[in-house]
């Protein structure tokens, strides 16, 4: 059976345990707290970014992987396996897409590159669903074929905590921010195509949950949806009591609860909350 890479960036969410045992190879973003620039998940963990965030959140940046460390990666990997899969965060949001395709081209070696024009849960889930099939024997191209269909199938809302953050990364308009500041409203993201869109204003916290749920029970309805995540900026409790509250409504949902990727912390705030599923 030929081999096959599977590389990302630490956009995905996918935990260690599940990354060592699959051999995925994840080059890490770069997040940057208090003039302190840090590699996502590996110079801290997701829980010490959120307790560093929630003090020093007020102008955090990120930035992507070099060129060079794709090229670096790609030199390695071409002499180890056949072919490669690399599945990264939406192109619209981070540059790491086109650097990925343009390494593979450099090097040689045969990469599918693929937009997940998405990030956190979602993209994680297409990477376990082509490993899926790469464990039942399935062929590169019947492997390749199924997962660049799955970027349309992905979903994902967010409930910022911070609009000056979503202002100072150009998320939303200084209108909106202060639009939304004045009149407190609160803003439900969205994506459109890999780009981030203000789904929906609503006038109160509790609404705006309520918006959310409601969002997903009419994906429930309509694809039949099986399993779904809550993703928390820092606020495990909320967390636990969105899980509590959605099963509550579908009882035979399966709610998984992670860490919202710090990169999507970075823009949206400590105490950001999110929800996000991958269609079958």
């Amino acid at each position: 059976m030929k081999k096959i890479a599977w590389i990302t960036d630490s956009s995905c969410g996918l935990s260690k345990e599940f990354v060592k045992e699959n051999n995925i190879y994840v080059l890490p973003l770069k997040v940057i707290v208090n003039d302190i620039s840090y590699d996502e998940d590996v110079d801290l963990t997701t829980d010490e970014f959120y307790q560093k965030l929630e003090k020093h959140g007020e102008g955090a940046k990120t930035s992507q992987p070099s060129y060079g460390e794709f090229v670096e990666l790609y030199e390695e990997l071409k002499e180890k396996y056949d072919y490669g899969i690399a599945i990264h965060a939406s192109s619209e949001l981070t540059g790491t897409y086109r650097s990925s395709n343009s390494a593979a081209n450099q090097t040689g070696f045969q990469v599918e590159v693929i937009d997940s024009k998405i990030g956190a849960y979602s993209l994680g889930e297409m990477i376990k669903r082509g490993i899926s099939l790469e464990k039942l024997g399935k062929t590169y191209d019947e492997i390749v074929n199924y997962v660049k269909d799955l970027p349309q199938k992905a979903e994902m809302y967010l409930l910022p905590a911070s609009f000056n953050q979503l202002k100072r990364s150009g998320r939303v308009s200084t209108t909106q921010a202060i639009f939304a500041s004045l009149l407190n409203v609160q803003i439900i993201l969205g994506f459109d195509d890999g780009k981030v869109i203000v789904q929906d204003k609503v006038r109160t916290k509790k609404r705006a949950k309520q918006r959310m749920f409601d969002l997903l029970g009419q994906a429930i309805e309509k694809y039949q949806i099986k399993e779904m995540s809550v993703m928390h900026a820092g606020v495990l409790e909320n967390a636990f009591q969105w899980k509590a509250e959605i099963e509550n409504f579908h009882k035979n949902l399966k709610v998984k609860i992670q860490s919202l990727v710090p990169v999507a912390g970075v823009h949206t705030g400590f105490g950001t909350m999110a929800i996000g599923w991958l269609r079958d």
